[in-house]
């Protein structure tokens, strides 16, 4: 198969094209680098600089014979969408129906798309979250997630496009950018391989639900499979965004507190983070049952917490001495 990779130089992305080609598809990637890497990009895939929203990726539907797309380029940083939802906006909703309009018109397979368990659901008033809590996002990044498996119900059931949602915990692993809001892992990682001292918003007992790169790919993988079975297509009335959404985590929490203490144990760092304010509208506790991953794609995550963060450190100790 030949597979559409958008923000293939990005950190999940990139680790995607890698498992991909390992599995013997061949990959185009697109991605306008304002936060992927060309560090990141595998020789072995076609690479496009182009932005999802430019009116040239119906060129590059149209040069390359694509079979399925995977959609991964987005605008991820929560408090970015809250100071600019219309930017927001324009990358992650308008962007993806560039991209669905190109999949009609060239009659693509399938679409897997890379949405946000951390985001869609609010704060949950049971945990783990299920695909079928209630849905509540509390920042625009959330609302444009939720608006887009919208649309993909959509294309599904009138345009006949199939798709899978992969609905993300709090990715973690090599190529994490450790200069973004989403990779504290890698922020605090790559300090404490430093000597310095990290800084914990609030009080550090925020629940998130850390799943690693790799078992992520993983599922990217399956979902794919799943995309040439019986999925979401034309008929009346039969797609709603939950029936094909997939939680991917690993249905247990850990605190940033707890977080840190593992890194310290790993890294050797003999001090202590110091507290600053808690950031605003930011969740108290938030993980996810994957069951329906597990039982529908035969997806279960297969990296500990520790052993994600002891592979991960190693990743930023290597890149350090580079």
């Amino acid at each position: 198969m030949k597979i559409l990779v958008t923000g293939g130089a990005g950190f999940i992305g990139s680790n995607l094209v890698d498992g991909l080609l390992a599995a013997g598809h061949e990959v185009v990637v697109v991605d306008n680098l304002s936060s992927g890497k060309r560090i990141n990009l595998n020789p072995a895939a076609r690479f496009y600089e182009l932005d999802i929203g430019d009116p040239g990726l119906s060129d590059v539907f149209a040069r390359e014979g694509i079979d399925l797309v995977s959609h991964h380029a987005a605008q991820i940083d929560v408090r970015h969408s809250v100071a600019d939802p219309q930017f927001d906006a324009r990358t992650n909703i308008l962007g993806l129906l560039n991209i669905l309009e190109n999949c009609r018109r060239y009659e693509i397979k399938g679409v897997v798309f890379a949405s946000s368990g951390g985001v869609v659901y609010g704060e949950p008033s049971q945990l783990p979250a299920t695909e079928t809590f209630p849905k509540g996002p509390l920042s625009p990044y959330g609302v444009s997630k939720l608006a887009s498996e919208f649309y993909l119900c959509y294309y599904a059931q009138v345009m006949g496009l199939p798709y899978v949602t992969l609905r993300y915990g709090n990715v973690y692993g090599p190529r994490q950018d450790p200069h973004g809001e989403a990779g504290v892992v890698a922020i605090f990682g790559e300090k404490l391989l430093r000597g310095e001292t990290p800084v914990i918003y609030g009080d550090g007992d925020q629940v998130r639900d850390y799943v690693f790169v790799e078992d992520v790919v993983r599922a990217n993988l399956l979902a794919l499979q799943r995309l040439l079975g019986p999925v979401c297509g034309a008929a009346p009335g039969g797609c709603a965004i939950n029936d094909f959404a997939f939680n991917i985590g690993t249905g247990q929490g850990a605190s940033v507190n707890e977080l840190f203490t593992l890194l310290k144990e790993i890294t050797g760092f003999q001090g202590e983070a110091t507290h600053g304010p808690e950031r605003t509208g930011e969740l108290r506790r938030i993980y996810l049952d994957a069951g329906k991953a597990r039982d529908v794609l035969g997806w279960t995550p297969q990296f500990s917490f520790k052993e994600g963060l002891r592979r991960t450190v190693g990743h930023l100790a290597r890149k350090a001495v580079c």
